[in-house]
């Protein structure tokens, strides 16, 4: 049903105002639908090709998407406005931020002193120090380091790969279920997405090789800790989605190792495969889940192209990251606490993890969970579980904001979740599902 909102102008131009002032303000909400074109162009007095025009500049803006037969409607995210997750309750347990356990980031170390002056840091934006720490950091697990660089964090870089290489249009094959920040980033970047499946290996080569011959000329992927999921390449899964990518070599591969030494697998990167790695390839790494949440600081590790590319971008904006950052990064990376900080981590992470999906598995729930800070339950009624969890003091993410084209599940941060915790909610959740008749949805 379309919305009621008065669209307003007799542009094309004016036509993309009015659309974008609703958004802004809130009248038109992410989903609602606009009108068809034609309908739109006699209630206005335009061509139905001025329409057709405002609307395709609103979808290469990311404001609207088009749902075939569905129409035209808001983004879930449009580029005007932002979709923040809503404020968990007073009272309940926030099992619902994917965020890390603060009991194990360590101090921040920021620099003692700071030089005054003017510095030339656009002709040398990467500490010396650093950047050897980094080369360092990828090579322990197999990495090609040759080219580096640095950004502001994993999005920002995400987002500048994907502006300098792609076009308004264009297709990226996206994790389903996928990291929502990812989903919500690409249709703002006037992108189109393309849904592959993954499982406890995470991307699954039959649906990558599918949405590579529907056009994907991107993939973003996750080697582990995989964002809702929890998957982590196998060494055998690694090479046989190399085999696929080698089909379209142009086509840009993003991993996004977001977890890295907390993730609780190893690393089996399509970059280091038994045969060789890809033409086009990134790595984006960041430490915001182990050393610190404000430090937005991210690694990347790529090809020349790739990086001449993000590099001549980056030069064109921020210039480089702060120098300030990068010495209170560099201080984390050799201090001998952190680092004992980040095993102690990873190693309770995935004992929180293992107790909630056996507590879970001895009330027949199954669960996904193989690495990383999260734990996937597929359920049939995402509301329901979630009100029904609620109401028994736990807060936990709908699955909605992490789905394309995926079943139904909620996603469960566990980082924070002690084992005898995982039990008591893995009971509720037992009860919850009987109390609704809502079922199990796996």
């Amino acid at each position: 049903m379309a919305t009621q909102y008065g669209i307003r102008g007799t542009t094309a131009k004016g036509i993309t105002a009015s659309i974008e002032q609703g958004v802004t303000d809130g009248a038109l909400s992410p989903g609602s639908a606009l009108p068809p074109v034609r309908e739109l162009a006699q209630r206005l007095a335009v061509s139905p090709g001025t329409v057709a025009t405002a609307y395709k500049e609103l979808r290469q803006r990311g404001i609207v998407v088009t749902r075939g037969r569905g129409g035209t409607v808001v983004a879930e995210a449009p580029s005007v406005a932002s979709r923040r997750p809503p404020k968990v309750p007073p009272g309940l347990r926030d099992l619902a931020g994917g965020h890390p356990d603060p009991v194990f980031l360590p101090d921040l170390l920021p620099p003692v002193h700071v030089a005054p002056g003017v510095r030339s840091h656009r002709a040398a934006p990467r500490l010396a120090e650093l950047e050897t720490l980094t080369r360092e950091w990828y090579e322990r697990d197999g990495v090609p380091s040759e080219h580096v660089t640095f950004a502001h964090s994993a999005l920002d870089c995400v987002a500048r790969l994907l502006a300098v290489e792609l076009r308004p249009g264009d297709a990226v094959a996206m994790e389903d279920p996928g990291y929502h920040h990812l989903l919500d980033l690409v249709p703002a970047l006037g992108l189109r997405m393309v849904p592959v499946a993954v499982d406890d290996e995470g991307m699954r080569p039959e649906p990558l090789r599918a949405a590579l011959r529907a056009g994907a000329r991107a993939v973003i992927c996750s080697p582990r800790a995989q964002n809702p999921y929890g998957g982590a390449f196998s060494a055998e899964r690694r090479d046989a989605l190399v085999e696929v990518l080698r089909e379209t070599p142009e086509v840009l591969v993003v991993e996004n190792d977001h977890a890295a030494d907390v993730a609780g697998a190893p690393l089996h990167s399509l970059t280091c495969g038994a045969s060789g790695g890809l033409d086009r390839w990134a790595q984006v790494r960041t430490v915001t889940k182990y050393l610190g949440t404000d430090l937005r600081w991210a690694a990347l590790a790529c090809d020349r192209r790739t990086l001449a590319r993000h590099d001549g971008r980056l030069l064109l904006t921020s210039g480089w990251i702060s120098h300030v950052l990068q010495e209170t990064v560099a201080r984390l990376f050799e201090d001998p606490a952190a680092r004992l900080l980040v095993g102690a981590a990873q190693d309770a992470y995935a004992e929180r993890r293992a107790a909630l999906i056996a507590g879970l598995a001895q009330r027949g729930i199954a669960a996904h969970g193989v690495s990383g800070l999260n734990v996937w339950v597929p359920v049939r009624d995402e509301a329901a579980v979630v009100n029904g969890l609620r109401s028994r003091g736990w807060w936990v993410a709908a699955g909605a904001r992490f789905r394309l084209g995926a079943g139904a599940g909620v996603r469960v941060t566990t980082a924070g979740l002690l084992p005898e915790e995982g039990r008591r909610f893995a009971a509720d959740f037992a009860e919850v599902l009987g109390e609704y008749g809502v079922g199990y949805g796996g």
